[in-house]
């Protein structure tokens, strides 16, 4: 396998290509794709197999580590996590995509997350990424990719990613440079919210629903 990589341009697409990558997904392949908080792998979260590949990729404990799902909007999320009305709202609030939101799993959740208790939710706010999950109809299964502190351009230079991971996926999709930014995780599971881990995702000191 040597992954194929496909320019998506936000504001004018080719769908011919979006609908390369849809495919792809459909069938079970995993990509690597931009988030907005950097590149990541992917894959349709309703594919078990694929979700377990992403772990094999990444070394994760698919039975212990929360994994993370992008959403294309609150209503996904709704679908498939447990949200109260705070919860809701804080989210809506801070809607830009830099935060990973640890919420109690819904019975709803895709037979790969299944016996889980929570997961870590995500807005998609990538054009290129919103636009893949609007075409695919599911949410994605994603993880990023590996932080290389000497050489961080292999996890930010679409064409140095394809030379250092177009082994392992089918597609990686050039939405230009995007930096490493891992975004901020919140404990949303109870209130008040626990911060797990500060990143690119900004909070304010009056935040009423946060101890740190």
């Amino acid at each position: 396998m040597n992954g194929e990589l496909i320019k998506l341009y936000a504001d004018s697409p080719n769908y011919r290509e979006v609908m390369r990558v849809v495919d792809a997904l459909r069938d079970g392949e995993v990509i690597i794709f931009p988030t907005g908080t950097g590149y990541a792998y992917g894959c349709d979260a309703m594919q078990q197999r694929s979700v377990e590949q992403i772990c094999r990729l990444k070394n994760i404990d698919i039975k212990r580590k929360s994994l993370a799902v992008l959403f294309e909007n609150m209503s996904d999320v709704s679908s498939y996590c447990k949200i109260n009305n705070d919860t809701f709202k804080f989210i809506k609030k801070h809607h830009e995509g830099f935060f990973t939101y640890i919420l109690p799993a819904a019975s709803t959740l895709p037979k790969a997350f299944k016996n889980r208790k929570e997961v870590g939710a995500r807005l998609a706010f990538h054009p290129v990424a919103k636009l893949i999950i609007n075409e695919l109809g599911t949410p994605l299964m994603t993880s990023s990719l590996p932080k290389d502190e000497e050489n961080p351009e292999y996890a930010s230079d679409p064409e140095l990613i394809q030379e250092r991971y177009g082994h392992q996926v089918n597609f990686i999709v050039d939405g230009g440079i995007a930096e490493y930014a891992p975004s901020t995780v919140l404990d949303c599971t109870a209130v008040p919210f626990k911060v797990l881990r500060m990143g690119s995702g900004v909070i304010t000191d009056h935040e009423d629903l946060i101890v740190y």
